[in-house]
């Protein structure tokens, strides 16, 4: 049984490659050819944190991610995990790797499937609400899906560092990173709405993946109303998310638009959103791409 830590992750682990990796992930999953438990929560009460277990079996892939996320985290990632893999014929464990990495990478991916699909092809400007992993998994993600020629970061901690290190735009405020941009990511650790419909154009595309918990919001009513809403699952969306169980109803799961079994973009001026809690094929997925590498199969 192999072990890989974070490192070989890394080594091993490319955007490019996962990207397409998603989007048939994704397909499976609508396509109802997955098994897929929805994720349990166990609360750690006494310090504010969440252990979360995510089994799924597509295909020939087998497994399951632990995944930590303490939102309170001083120094330290939010979100610890690993990820098993099994052989499907024997129930033999085949790696154990390290998931913090993934979860990083692949919810960047799985925006990128998003953003391809539902964002208007001639997307020229990328607001990042948030500068921490996922705004540079993010930003890393649908560059490869869109050609910028503007990016802006705003958040209320480390924005301006971001910023020069990736050589992107600082606004003041999430209002003026907003406004005028033609694809949004959310990504903090807000429990409050920090993305005010008002501030989005028409023909916006939204990718949300914070406030994952039934109690958080980080999209305010106006967002909700105004937005056509795309999730990885309805079934985990509709238990996991603040945001979509206040909006009451989904359009579709990205997964029956890359299957061409529901409508993505219509016309130029709608919004579009997309709302990722994260879901198991995503990572069971990524894993095994990153075990492919590394034993040469």
């Amino acid at each position: 049984m192999l072990i890989l830590d974070e490192a070989a992750v890394r080594s091993l682990l490319k955007m490019p490659a996962l990207i397409p990796v998603m989007e048939d992930a994704l397909r499976a999953l609508s396509q109802g050819r997955a098994v897929q438990p929805v994720r349990t929560m166990v609360p750690v009460a006494a310090h504010g944190g969440f252990l979360g277990s995510m089994p799924a079996y597509v295909g020939t892939q087998l497994g399951a991610k632990l995944v930590t996320f303490f939102p309170n985290n001083q120094g330290l990632p939010t979100h610890h995990a690993l990820v098993v893999l099994f052989r499907p014929e024997s129930g033999e464990p085949l790696v154990v790797m390290d998931g913090r990495l993934i979860t990083e990478l692949r919810t960047g991916a799985v925006s990128a499937v998003a953003t391809q699909r539902l964002a208007r092809a001639d997307s020229k400007i990328l607001a990042i609400v948030g500068s921490g992993v996922q705004a540079q998994s993010h930003l890393e993600a649908l560059r490869l899906v869109r050609d910028f020629r503007e990016v802006r970061i705003w958040s209320p901690h480390n924005a301006a560092a971001f910023a020069r290190r990736h050589e992107v735009q600082l606004a003041g405020s999430a209002e003026e990173a907003v406004r005028g941009a033609d694809v949004v990511v959310v990504a903090t650790t807000s429990r409050t709405p920090i993305l005010r419909g008002e501030w989005l154009s028409a023909g916006a595309h939204v990718n949300a993946v914070g406030a994952a918990r039934p109690d958080w919001r980080e999209l305010d009513d106006e967002v909700l109303r105004s937005a056509k809403l795309y999730v990885e699952s309805r079934d985990a969306a509709t238990r996991e998310s603040g945001d979509v169980i206040a909006a009451g109803t989904v359009f579709a799961e990205l997964g029956e638009v890359i299957a061409g079994t529901r409508r993505g973009r219509e016309s130029e001026r709608e919004i579009t959103l997309f709302k990722s809690v994260g879901v198991a094929v995503e990572d069971v997925a990524s894993a095994a791409l990153v075990y492919t590498a590394a034993s040469g199969r």
